[in-house]
């Protein structure tokens, strides 16, 4: 079993990460870090490059995120993946048998995340594995 962790470096994302990184710790658990993000609409040329651009942003980001699971003992699984958001955290979450899945959020009303499509919300909607939705720190 795992923790799945999705991570974009957001503030959201940033407190899920120590929460994430808490529970792993706790039960023992592999956390596995998954950037998703397809190219939105493009084609062609300009969809290969822009992915390579998503590819390396998604690297970094998940990096930062190792460096904090490393320094807490937490093993790490990292997934960069070409799929948009909530397909890639279904995928590992089934991939890695998740205990759960967490995920950081914006902060929306729940109309504007339901019109908009985000992330938290779509989750909690199409998985079949718990989801644990982190709000960014309050300001």
């Amino acid at each position: 079993m795992s923790i799945v962790l999705g991570y974009d470096e957001s503030p959201g994302a940033r407190r899920a990460l120590g929460l994430a990184i808490d529970l792993a710790a706790k039960l023992d658990e592999e956390l596995v870090l998954v950037y998703g993000a397809a190219p939105p609409g493009v084609v062609g040329e300009e969809a290969g490059e822009h992915g390579k651009a998503l590819a390396e942003i998604g690297r970094t980001a998940l990096a930062h995120a190792v460096t904090a699971a490393d320094a807490a003992g937490v093993a790490t699984v990292v997934e960069v993946v070409a799929e948009k958001p909530v397909p890639a955290l279904l995928a590992a979450g089934d991939r890695h048998e998740a205990r759960v899945i967490v995920v950081g959020t914006y902060g929306e009303s729940p109309l504007r995340g339901a019109f908009l499509g985000s992330v938290a919300y779509k989750l909690l909607h199409l998985s079949t594995r718990p989801v644990l939705c982190v709000p960014a720190e309050p300001e």
